[in-house]
């Protein structure tokens, strides 16, 4: 294991020379489709709480459609799907867009965590207390001074607990990357077995490295939780 660590270490954590691998791949996925995924989460949350059925019955489909089919299905459909349609050849910049396998792992992954963070967010906001909101209303706040400073910041803290558990998962699920060509962890891993044919080592290492990545991010969210939610233990 030492001798692979030794001439592999560097296309795990960062590059192979010549492009971002490995970890910092990862991690790049990771965070856009978070960053992605949860911006529009909080649009599509609202909108799923709205009483117009036009609004809302769309919402519910595509949350509906993206929890209940495997994210590994998604992106085959998103990667080798979506790019035989006719549209699609037909405009240069789609055509570009969707050859790529960095592009339509990010746009499945972002697709994906946006229906369960709209779930997970939805739910928070109905569960902010009515007392709040009543209390708001009457000093006078507009629909968006509620939003603002009391929905949003009640149901950030009522939905965190979820939510970390979505970023570990959606952590985990970067593993299935490597199968569109993408040089993340695994696809490294793959790349130190196919040479060395030695998998328990080569996974293992893989294994290690996400194993670090989760404790530091359930680390931070348990931080995070203990600041945000300081109020609860008084």
């Amino acid at each position: 294991m030492i001798e692979i660590l030794q001439d592999y270490w560097q296309a795990l954590l960062w590059t192979d020379g010549y492009n971002i691998t490995g970890l910092a791949m990862t991690l790049w996925i990771l965070i856009l489709s978070v960053l992605f995924g949860g911006i529009l989460s909080i649009f599509l949350a609202i909108g799923r709480n709205c009483a117009n059925k036009f609004i809302k019955l769309p919402i519910w489909l595509f949350t509906y459609v993206f929890r209940g089919t495997p994210l590994y299905v998604q992106l085959l459909v998103i990667y080798t799907g979506i790019y035989t349609l006719s549209i699609v050849k037909d405009h240069q910049w789609l055509d570009d867009f969707f050859q790529s396998g960095l592009n339509c792992t990010i746009l499945a992954f972002t697709l994906n965590t946006c229906a369960y963070t709209t779930e997970v967010f939805a739910g928070a906001i109905r569960n902010v207390p009515s007392g709040e909101i009543e209390a708001a209303t009457a000093l006078g706040f507009n629909r968006w001074q509620l939003y603002q400073y009391i929905i949003f910041p009640r149901a950030f803290h009522i939905a965190l607990p979820a939510y970390s558990n979505e970023v570990i998962f959606m952590l985990h699920s970067t593993a299935l990357a490597f199968t569109v060509t993408v040089q993340d962890v695994m696809k490294i891993a793959r790349d130190i077995y196919a040479e060395t044919y030695q998998p328990f080592h080569a996974f293992g290492i893989a294994a290690v490295i996400y194993l670090c990545v989760s404790f530091v991010l359930i680390f931070g969210f348990k931080k995070l939780e203990k600041y945000c939610l300081a109020y609860q233990h008084y």
